[in-house]
């Protein structure tokens, strides 16, 4: 593994960066990147001293989507073993920021999507790009992007390729926000530290594995499931401590992530 892909900065308590590094190459995704990354997620994972992630890219692109060495080695071969899957940010149990600071393009594109909360510099430039490659939706683009943008427009985004500045894909709700081109990374930061600051981790963990069920659960399925995770949550410290902080007006002093959100 080459760890000079991926720089990993925990200088800030509580806030985790995974910066691409790659930057002659605007950040174009290697097995190496791949696998810095998720190991550093999996530990991340069960760390109680990370509440936060923050994903950027170093230099002046986000990613520009997969190294044309793996398109190769992937016509050449079908076989994925050791590969990791972008949609593990779904499931991973806490916030995921991307700070979008420039070009997002296929893979790059669909990993930004698959973090929680985006944030764009306004002249960042995204795009599928996959058709005017000769290739398919991939990454869990043809299932996510429509839940995000609605059909007419992930139809449109997939078959044409087109691409989109920061500016363009808020206003589609593609991403959260924009902001000044440089200013992406110190405005995830900023949000990460109001997470911190307010929210519970449990509560998060909880609520992001809601997120992904409710996309298989009936109304009905999830309106229950809703209902049986509130009996131990309000029985819970974390909710003890919210009223408690709410009343005081002051900050929360909510529990470290811990274990696994309940499932049904």
């Amino acid at each position: 593994m080459d760890s000079n892909e991926l720089i990993v900065n925990s200088s800030e308590s509580g806030i985790l960066q995974l910066i691409l590094n790659r930057p002659a190459q605007l950040n174009a995704w290697t097995p190496a990147l791949e696998a810095a990354f998720f190991a550093t997620l999996d530990a991340a994972a069960t760390d109680p001293d990370v509440r936060v992630v923050v994903v950027t890219g170093a230099g002046r692109g986000f990613c520009a989507g997969a190294s044309f060495d793996i398109l190769g080695e992937a016509a050449a071969s079908n076989d994925r073993t050791g590969r990791r899957e972008l949609c593990e940010l779904a499931e991973f149990p806490k916030p995921v920021i991307a700070a979008i600071n420039g070009p997002a393009a296929g893979l790059g594109f669909v990993l930004a999507l698959w973090c929680d909360i985006r944030i764009a510099a306004a002249d960042a430039k995204l795009t599928t790009s996959f058709a005017r490659l000769g290739l398919v939706a991939e990454h869990g683009a043809a299932w996510l992007l429509p839940r995000l943008v609605g059909r007419t427009h992930a139809t449109d985004l997939l078959l044409s390729g087109h691409t989109l500045t920061g500016t363009q894909a808020e206003s589609i709700g593609l991403v959260n926000r924009t902001v000044e081109a440089g200013k992406t990374l110190s405005a995830a930061m900023d949000y990460a530290r109001e997470l911190i600051r307010t929210g519970a981790p449990n509560s998060w963990a909880t609520i992001k594995r809601q997120l992904v069920d409710a996309e298989q659960l009936s109304l009905r399925e999830s309106y229950t499931q809703a209902t049986e995770l509130m009996i131990p949550a309000l029985a819970s410290a974390d909710h003890r401590e919210g009223v408690a902080a709410w009343r005081d007006k002051r900050t929360p002093r909510f529990e470290p992530f811990a274990t696994p959100s309940p499932r049904r």
